[in-house]
Protein backbone atom coordinates (compact mmCIF):
# COMPACT_ATOMS: atom_id res chain seq x y z
CA UNK A 1 0.00 0.00 0.00
CA UNK A 2 1.03 3.30 -0.73
CA UNK A 3 0.24 6.95 0.08
CA UNK A 4 1.32 10.26 -1.19
CA UNK A 5 1.81 13.32 0.60
CA UNK A 6 1.95 17.09 -0.31
CA UNK A 7 4.62 19.04 1.24
CA UNK A 8 5.80 23.08 0.89
CA UNK A 9 9.42 23.39 0.80
CA UNK A 10 9.91 26.39 -0.51
CA UNK A 11 11.65 29.98 1.76
CA UNK A 12 10.01 31.85 -1.17
CA UNK A 13 6.53 33.54 -1.46
CA UNK A 14 4.82 31.36 -3.89
CA UNK A 15 6.65 27.70 -5.53
CA UNK A 16 5.86 24.95 -6.91
CA UNK A 17 4.61 21.79 -4.49
CA UNK A 18 6.88 18.75 -3.30
CA UNK A 19 5.29 15.69 -2.56
CA UNK A 20 6.84 12.10 -0.89
CA UNK A 21 6.23 8.83 -2.17
CA UNK A 22 5.56 6.59 0.78
CA UNK A 23 5.44 2.91 0.74
CA UNK A 24 6.33 -0.47 2.11
CA UNK A 25 8.69 -3.33 0.61
CA UNK A 26 9.93 -6.68 2.27
CA UNK A 27 9.46 -5.28 5.49
CA UNK A 28 11.17 -2.01 4.82
CA UNK A 29 9.98 1.71 4.41
CA UNK A 30 10.54 3.62 1.44
CA UNK A 31 10.05 7.65 1.19
CA UNK A 32 10.55 8.94 -2.58
CA UNK A 33 10.41 12.81 -3.20
CA UNK A 34 9.19 14.56 -5.86
CA UNK A 35 8.40 18.12 -7.50
CA UNK A 36 5.17 19.37 -8.92
CA UNK A 37 4.14 22.04 -10.91
CA UNK A 38 1.39 22.83 -8.95
CA UNK A 39 2.36 26.56 -7.96
CA UNK A 40 0.78 27.80 -4.64
CA UNK A 41 1.30 30.75 -1.99
CA UNK A 42 2.95 29.65 1.01
CA UNK A 43 -0.06 31.72 3.25
CA UNK A 44 -2.33 30.18 1.06
CA UNK A 45 -0.41 26.39 2.22
CA UNK A 46 -0.16 27.26 5.74
CA UNK A 47 -2.58 29.26 6.37
CA UNK A 48 -6.20 28.01 3.93
CA UNK A 49 -5.46 25.16 2.45
CA UNK A 50 -6.56 22.56 5.09
CA UNK A 51 -9.56 24.36 6.40
CA UNK A 52 -13.09 23.30 6.44
CA UNK A 53 -14.94 26.14 6.43
CA UNK A 54 -13.55 28.87 4.04
CA UNK A 55 -15.67 32.10 4.06
CA UNK A 56 -13.86 34.27 1.67
CA UNK A 57 -15.19 32.47 -1.76
CA UNK A 58 -11.65 33.01 -4.05
CA UNK A 59 -9.80 31.29 -1.62
CA UNK A 60 -12.47 28.40 -1.48
CA UNK A 61 -12.71 27.97 -5.43
CA UNK A 62 -8.61 28.04 -5.40
CA UNK A 63 -9.17 24.95 -2.31
CA UNK A 64 -11.00 23.60 -5.26
CA UNK A 65 -8.99 23.69 -7.73
CA UNK A 66 -5.95 22.70 -5.98
CA UNK A 67 -7.41 19.71 -4.32
CA UNK A 68 -8.51 18.55 -8.07
CA UNK A 69 -4.96 19.21 -9.25
CA UNK A 70 -3.49 17.13 -6.14
CA UNK A 71 -5.78 14.41 -6.65
CA UNK A 72 -5.80 13.98 -10.05
CA UNK A 73 -1.55 13.65 -9.92
CA UNK A 74 -1.82 11.65 -6.73
CA UNK A 75 -4.19 9.21 -8.84
CA UNK A 76 -2.02 9.30 -11.70
CA UNK A 77 1.10 8.40 -9.62
CA UNK A 78 -0.95 5.19 -7.24
CA UNK A 79 -2.16 3.91 -10.57
CA UNK A 80 1.70 3.39 -11.84
CA UNK A 81 2.69 2.19 -8.76
CA UNK A 82 0.34 -0.13 -8.40
CA UNK A 83 1.44 -1.58 -12.33
CA UNK A 84 4.90 -1.71 -11.38
CA UNK A 85 7.10 -4.27 -9.43
CA UNK A 86 8.03 -2.15 -5.75
CA UNK A 87 11.28 -2.81 -6.18
CA UNK A 88 11.86 -0.91 -9.29
CA UNK A 89 10.28 1.86 -7.93
CA UNK A 90 13.09 4.99 -7.04
CA UNK A 91 13.36 7.95 -7.45
CA UNK A 92 13.80 8.69 -10.99
CA UNK A 93 10.98 6.41 -11.84
CA UNK A 94 8.83 8.58 -9.73
CA UNK A 95 10.30 11.64 -11.60
CA UNK A 96 9.55 10.27 -14.90
CA UNK A 97 5.91 9.34 -13.60
CA UNK A 98 5.08 12.42 -12.72
CA UNK A 99 6.92 13.85 -16.02
CA UNK A 100 4.26 11.62 -17.74
CA UNK A 101 1.83 13.27 -15.79
CA UNK A 102 2.52 16.59 -16.99
CA UNK A 103 3.75 15.63 -21.04
CA UNK A 104 2.18 11.90 -21.30
CA UNK A 105 4.02 10.23 -23.93
CA UNK A 106 2.33 10.66 -27.62
CA UNK A 107 0.59 7.35 -28.74
CA UNK A 108 0.90 6.88 -32.38
CA UNK A 109 -2.39 6.23 -34.16
CA UNK A 110 -2.12 2.82 -35.69
CA UNK A 111 -3.43 2.93 -39.06
CA UNK A 112 -6.47 0.55 -39.92
CA UNK A 113 -5.97 0.02 -43.91
CA UNK A 114 -3.35 -2.42 -45.20
CA UNK A 115 -1.07 -0.52 -47.25
CA UNK A 116 -0.54 2.20 -44.66
CA UNK A 117 -0.11 -0.33 -41.59
CA UNK A 118 2.76 -2.56 -44.00
CA UNK A 119 4.43 1.27 -43.33
CA UNK A 120 3.61 1.09 -39.64
CA UNK A 121 4.59 -2.35 -39.48
CA UNK A 122 7.72 -1.90 -40.83
CA UNK A 123 8.50 1.15 -38.51
CA UNK A 124 7.27 -1.27 -35.46
CA UNK A 125 10.13 -3.96 -36.21
CA UNK A 126 12.46 -1.89 -37.60
CA UNK A 127 14.84 -3.59 -35.27
CA UNK A 128 14.10 -7.11 -35.70
CA UNK A 129 13.15 -7.70 -39.43
CA UNK A 130 16.39 -8.23 -41.75
CA UNK A 131 16.87 -6.03 -44.96
CA UNK A 132 16.05 -8.80 -46.89
CA UNK A 133 12.55 -9.39 -45.40
CA UNK A 134 11.88 -5.79 -45.67
CA UNK A 135 12.62 -5.44 -49.65
CA UNK A 136 9.96 -8.45 -49.44
CA UNK A 137 7.26 -6.89 -47.44
CA UNK A 138 7.46 -3.61 -49.55
CA UNK A 139 7.31 -5.29 -53.34
CA UNK A 140 3.78 -6.88 -51.48
CA UNK A 141 3.28 -3.28 -50.54
CA UNK A 142 3.85 -1.91 -53.81
CA UNK A 143 1.84 -4.74 -55.46
CA UNK A 144 -1.06 -3.73 -52.73
CA UNK A 145 -0.66 -0.37 -54.07
CA UNK A 146 -1.98 -1.21 -57.35
CA UNK A 147 -4.81 -4.06 -56.18
CA UNK A 148 -6.03 -0.69 -54.47
CA UNK A 149 -6.03 1.59 -57.72
CA UNK A 150 -7.75 -1.40 -59.76
CA UNK A 151 -10.22 -1.89 -57.26
CA UNK A 152 -10.88 1.79 -56.67
CA UNK A 153 -10.70 1.47 -53.02
CA UNK A 154 -8.26 1.24 -49.97
CA UNK A 155 -7.26 -2.41 -48.66
CA UNK A 156 -8.88 -2.46 -45.01
CA UNK A 157 -7.44 -4.93 -42.58
CA UNK A 158 -10.60 -5.92 -41.26
CA UNK A 159 -11.81 -6.67 -45.08
CA UNK A 160 -9.32 -9.49 -45.66
CA UNK A 161 -11.30 -12.00 -46.34
CA UNK A 162 -12.45 -14.80 -48.93
CA UNK A 163 -13.70 -11.73 -51.17
CA UNK A 164 -10.50 -10.28 -50.72
CA UNK A 165 -8.32 -13.10 -51.48
CA UNK A 166 -10.10 -13.74 -54.84
CA UNK A 167 -9.49 -10.16 -55.70
CA UNK A 168 -6.06 -10.93 -55.48
CA UNK A 169 -5.78 -14.00 -57.33
CA UNK A 170 -7.48 -12.54 -60.05
CA UNK A 171 -5.07 -9.49 -60.08
CA UNK A 172 -2.12 -12.13 -59.74
CA UNK A 173 -3.32 -14.56 -62.72
CA UNK A 174 -4.28 -10.98 -64.73
CA UNK A 175 -0.38 -9.65 -64.93
CA UNK A 176 1.28 -13.72 -64.82
CA UNK A 177 2.23 -13.98 -61.38
CA UNK A 178 3.17 -17.80 -60.43
CA UNK A 179 1.12 -19.66 -57.80
CA UNK A 180 4.33 -19.72 -55.50
CA UNK A 181 4.28 -16.06 -55.95
CA UNK A 182 1.14 -15.73 -54.67
CA UNK A 183 1.12 -18.04 -51.73
CA UNK A 184 4.64 -16.11 -50.56
CA UNK A 185 3.03 -13.01 -50.56
CA UNK A 186 -0.45 -13.83 -49.34
CA UNK A 187 1.14 -15.41 -46.59
CA UNK A 188 3.16 -12.30 -45.77
CA UNK A 189 -0.24 -10.42 -45.79
CA UNK A 190 -1.60 -12.47 -43.34
CA UNK A 191 1.30 -12.03 -40.61
CA UNK A 192 0.82 -8.78 -41.22
CA UNK A 193 -2.64 -8.65 -40.36
CA UNK A 194 -1.90 -11.12 -37.44
CA UNK A 195 0.68 -8.27 -36.33
CA UNK A 196 -2.72 -5.90 -36.47
CA UNK A 197 -4.90 -8.14 -34.42
CA UNK A 198 -2.07 -8.52 -31.92
CA UNK A 199 -1.82 -4.61 -31.49
CA UNK A 200 -5.91 -4.04 -30.93
CA UNK A 201 -7.03 -3.73 -33.95
CA UNK A 202 -9.96 -5.96 -35.57
CA UNK A 203 -9.73 -8.40 -38.50
CA UNK A 204 -11.77 -10.32 -40.21
CA UNK A 205 -13.06 -13.73 -38.44
CA UNK A 206 -12.09 -15.46 -42.05
CA UNK A 207 -8.41 -14.20 -41.64
CA UNK A 208 -7.29 -17.56 -39.86
CA UNK A 209 -8.88 -20.07 -42.44
CA UNK A 210 -8.09 -18.49 -46.26
CA UNK A 211 -4.88 -19.87 -47.34
CA UNK A 212 -3.64 -20.33 -51.01
CA UNK A 213 -2.00 -23.45 -52.33
CA UNK A 214 1.49 -24.03 -53.13
CA UNK A 215 2.21 -26.17 -56.27
CA UNK A 216 5.63 -28.11 -56.32
CA UNK A 217 8.50 -26.22 -58.04
CA UNK A 218 10.94 -28.52 -59.95
CA UNK A 219 13.69 -27.29 -58.79
CA UNK A 220 17.20 -28.75 -60.64
CA UNK A 221 20.23 -29.68 -58.89
CA UNK A 222 23.70 -30.65 -60.15
CA UNK A 223 24.91 -34.19 -60.15
CA UNK A 224 28.13 -35.79 -58.63
CA UNK A 225 28.82 -36.13 -62.52
CA UNK A 226 28.29 -32.76 -63.44
CA UNK A 227 30.32 -31.66 -61.33
CA UNK A 228 32.94 -33.13 -61.94
CA UNK A 229 32.47 -31.88 -65.97
CA UNK A 230 32.20 -28.58 -64.30
CA UNK A 231 35.37 -29.29 -62.63
CA UNK A 232 37.43 -30.79 -65.55
CA UNK A 233 35.67 -28.14 -68.15
CA UNK A 234 38.42 -25.85 -70.23
CA UNK A 235 37.63 -22.24 -69.49
CA UNK A 236 38.97 -19.86 -71.49
CA UNK A 237 38.35 -16.56 -68.91
CA UNK A 238 40.03 -16.15 -65.78
CA UNK A 239 36.64 -14.94 -64.22
CA UNK A 240 34.93 -18.24 -64.84
CA UNK A 241 37.31 -20.13 -63.81
CA UNK A 242 36.55 -17.81 -60.58
CA UNK A 243 32.67 -18.61 -60.47
CA UNK A 244 33.36 -22.03 -61.42
CA UNK A 245 35.48 -22.49 -58.18
CA UNK A 246 32.65 -20.75 -55.99
CA UNK A 247 29.90 -23.18 -58.09
CA UNK A 248 32.00 -26.15 -56.42
CA UNK A 249 32.77 -24.80 -52.96
CA UNK A 250 28.78 -24.15 -52.95
CA UNK A 251 28.08 -27.71 -54.11
CA UNK A 252 30.41 -29.43 -51.52
CA UNK A 253 29.56 -27.10 -48.22
CA UNK A 254 25.68 -26.51 -49.25
CA UNK A 255 26.10 -22.80 -47.55
CA UNK A 256 23.75 -19.75 -49.40
CA UNK A 257 26.02 -17.37 -51.48
CA UNK A 258 25.69 -14.44 -48.77
CA UNK A 259 27.94 -17.16 -46.83
CA UNK A 260 30.23 -18.95 -49.16
CA UNK A 261 31.07 -15.37 -51.00
CA UNK A 262 32.12 -13.98 -47.53
CA UNK A 263 34.75 -17.16 -46.81
CA UNK A 264 38.15 -16.42 -46.24
CA UNK A 265 41.41 -18.51 -45.04
CA UNK A 266 41.38 -16.90 -41.65
CA UNK A 267 38.04 -18.64 -41.05
CA UNK A 268 39.70 -21.89 -41.19
CA UNK A 269 41.26 -23.53 -37.75
CA UNK A 270 42.83 -27.28 -37.43
CA UNK A 271 41.16 -29.60 -34.70
CA UNK A 272 42.82 -32.92 -34.29
CA UNK A 273 44.89 -32.10 -37.80
CA UNK A 274 41.08 -32.20 -39.21
CA UNK A 275 40.90 -28.34 -41.27
CA UNK A 276 37.38 -26.76 -40.25
CA UNK A 277 35.54 -23.78 -41.67
CA UNK A 278 33.88 -21.71 -38.63
CA UNK A 279 31.71 -18.43 -39.42
CA UNK A 280 28.08 -17.22 -38.80
CA UNK A 281 25.43 -17.39 -41.23
CA UNK A 282 24.08 -14.18 -42.21
CA UNK A 283 20.60 -15.24 -42.54
CA UNK A 284 20.30 -17.41 -39.89
CA UNK A 285 22.83 -16.00 -37.07
CA UNK A 286 23.83 -19.30 -36.83
CA UNK A 287 27.24 -20.32 -35.74
CA UNK A 288 28.78 -22.65 -38.19
CA UNK A 289 31.70 -24.75 -37.83
CA UNK A 290 31.78 -27.38 -41.07
CA UNK A 291 34.70 -29.45 -42.38
CA UNK A 292 36.76 -28.41 -44.93
CA UNK A 293 36.48 -31.28 -47.40
CA UNK A 294 38.76 -32.51 -49.86
CA UNK A 295 37.22 -30.79 -52.50
CA UNK A 296 37.31 -27.07 -51.28
CA UNK A 297 41.06 -28.08 -50.09
CA UNK A 298 41.92 -28.92 -53.79
CA UNK A 299 40.57 -25.12 -54.62
CA UNK A 300 42.48 -23.74 -51.68
CA UNK A 301 45.29 -25.40 -53.00
CA UNK A 302 45.17 -24.66 -56.22
CA UNK A 303 45.04 -20.64 -55.32
CA UNK A 304 47.84 -20.85 -53.07
CA UNK A 305 45.66 -21.40 -49.67
CA UNK A 306 42.85 -18.92 -50.55
CA UNK A 307 39.61 -18.90 -51.16
CA UNK A 308 38.37 -17.00 -55.20
CA UNK A 309 37.48 -13.55 -55.16
CA UNK A 310 34.08 -12.25 -54.35
CA UNK A 311 31.99 -11.51 -56.69
CA UNK A 312 28.40 -9.76 -56.60
CA UNK A 313 25.24 -11.76 -56.68
CA UNK A 314 24.11 -10.91 -59.33
CA UNK A 315 27.10 -11.27 -61.92
CA UNK A 316 27.81 -14.87 -59.86
CA UNK A 317 24.60 -15.82 -60.89
CA UNK A 318 25.16 -14.75 -64.72
CA UNK A 319 28.85 -16.47 -64.55
CA UNK A 320 28.20 -19.61 -63.59
CA UNK A 321 25.17 -20.12 -66.45
CA UNK A 322 28.38 -19.45 -68.90
CA UNK A 323 30.44 -22.11 -66.83
CA UNK A 324 27.74 -25.11 -67.22
CA UNK A 325 26.91 -24.22 -70.78
CA UNK A 326 30.70 -24.33 -71.45
CA UNK A 327 30.88 -27.42 -69.40
CA UNK A 328 27.58 -28.77 -71.14
CA UNK A 329 25.37 -29.15 -69.10
CA UNK A 330 22.48 -28.88 -71.54
CA UNK A 331 20.12 -31.74 -71.20
CA UNK A 332 16.61 -30.51 -72.09
CA UNK A 333 14.99 -29.97 -68.54
CA UNK A 334 11.49 -28.82 -67.29
CA UNK A 335 11.63 -25.91 -64.92
CA UNK A 336 11.18 -22.17 -64.64
CA UNK A 337 13.46 -18.96 -65.78
CA UNK A 338 12.49 -15.20 -65.13
CA UNK A 339 11.49 -13.66 -68.31
CA UNK A 340 9.90 -10.76 -69.63
CA UNK A 341 6.47 -10.10 -70.14
CA UNK A 342 6.83 -6.71 -71.75
CA UNK A 343 5.07 -6.26 -75.32
CA UNK A 344 7.61 -6.82 -77.97
CA UNK A 345 9.22 -3.69 -78.34
CA UNK A 346 8.63 -1.89 -75.29
CA UNK A 347 11.26 -1.91 -72.76
CA UNK A 348 10.43 -3.83 -69.08
CA UNK A 349 10.57 -2.72 -66.04
CA UNK A 350 11.36 -4.47 -63.43
CA UNK A 351 7.37 -5.11 -62.80
CA UNK A 352 7.34 -6.88 -66.36
CA UNK A 353 9.52 -10.48 -65.22
CA UNK A 354 7.98 -13.39 -64.55
CA UNK A 355 9.18 -16.80 -63.76
CA UNK A 356 7.72 -18.85 -66.25
CA UNK A 357 7.84 -22.47 -66.82
CA UNK A 358 8.70 -24.22 -69.60
CA UNK A 359 11.72 -26.83 -71.04
CA UNK A 360 15.18 -25.25 -70.97
CA UNK A 361 18.39 -26.35 -71.52
CA UNK A 362 19.62 -27.41 -67.86
CA UNK A 363 22.61 -24.47 -67.76
CA UNK A 364 20.05 -22.16 -68.43
CA UNK A 365 18.02 -22.94 -64.74
CA UNK A 366 21.41 -22.51 -62.82
CA UNK A 367 21.27 -20.37 -59.75
CA UNK A 368 23.27 -19.27 -57.21
CA UNK A 369 21.20 -21.64 -54.71
CA UNK A 370 21.20 -24.90 -56.88
CA UNK A 371 25.15 -25.27 -54.50
CA UNK A 372 23.14 -25.62 -51.14
CA UNK A 373 20.26 -27.88 -53.78
CA UNK A 374 23.03 -29.92 -55.03
CA UNK A 375 24.70 -30.51 -51.53
CA UNK A 376 21.77 -31.77 -49.88
CA UNK A 377 20.67 -33.87 -52.35
CA UNK A 378 24.05 -35.40 -53.54
CA UNK A 379 24.91 -36.76 -50.16
CA UNK A 380 21.45 -37.55 -48.91
CA UNK A 381 21.44 -41.55 -47.95
CA UNK A 382 25.56 -41.11 -48.02
CA UNK A 383 26.63 -39.22 -45.15
CA UNK A 384 23.82 -39.30 -42.12
CA UNK A 385 21.02 -37.10 -42.06
CA UNK A 386 22.19 -34.85 -38.69
CA UNK A 387 25.85 -34.38 -40.18
CA UNK A 388 24.08 -32.87 -43.47
CA UNK A 389 21.79 -30.48 -41.25
CA UNK A 390 24.71 -29.54 -38.86
CA UNK A 391 26.18 -28.47 -42.41
CA UNK A 392 23.20 -26.26 -43.69
CA UNK A 393 22.26 -25.16 -40.75
CA UNK A 394 18.30 -26.27 -41.57
CA UNK A 395 16.41 -25.48 -38.10
CA UNK A 396 14.90 -29.04 -38.77
CA UNK A 397 15.14 -32.15 -40.54
CA UNK A 398 11.32 -31.06 -42.38
CA UNK A 399 13.09 -27.96 -43.75
CA UNK A 400 16.17 -29.56 -45.11
CA UNK A 401 14.35 -32.68 -47.33
CA UNK A 402 12.85 -29.76 -49.12
CA UNK A 403 16.16 -29.56 -50.10
CA UNK A 404 16.13 -33.58 -51.59
CA UNK A 405 15.50 -33.23 -55.34
CA UNK A 406 15.55 -36.85 -56.82
CA UNK A 407 13.06 -38.51 -58.03
CA UNK A 408 11.13 -41.15 -56.15
CA UNK A 409 13.00 -44.05 -58.74
CA UNK A 410 16.54 -42.58 -57.89
CA UNK A 411 15.71 -42.81 -53.95
CA UNK A 412 14.36 -46.32 -54.10
CA UNK A 413 17.60 -46.64 -56.23
CA UNK A 414 19.62 -45.62 -53.16
CA UNK A 415 17.54 -47.89 -50.51
CA UNK A 416 18.33 -50.66 -52.63
CA UNK A 417 22.00 -50.50 -52.28
CA UNK A 418 21.14 -50.68 -47.80
CA UNK A 419 19.34 -54.20 -48.72
CA UNK A 420 21.85 -55.69 -50.84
Amino acid sequence: MATVNFLYRSTRVKAPLNLRLLFRHNDKDFVIGGKTKIDVSKDYWSNHHSKQRLKDIEVKNLQTEVNNQLSELENHILKAFNSTQPGKVNKDWLKTTIENYYNPPQVKKIPTDLVSYIDYYLEYRKNEITEANRKKVKVTKNKMLRLQKELGKPILINEVNEDFKKAYVDFSNKYAYSQNTQHREFVLIKTICFHARYLGLKTHHQLDGITLQREEANHIYLTLEELEKVKKADLKHDYLDNARDWLLISCYTGQRVSDFMRFKPEMIRTENGKPLLEFRQKKTKKEMSIPVVKEVREILAKRGGKFPRPISDQRYNDYIKEVCEEATINDEVKGKRRISIAPKGVKPTKNDYRDIEDKFEKWELVTSHIGRRSFATNFYGKVPTTYLINMTGHGSEKAFLNYIKKSNKDLALDAFNYFE
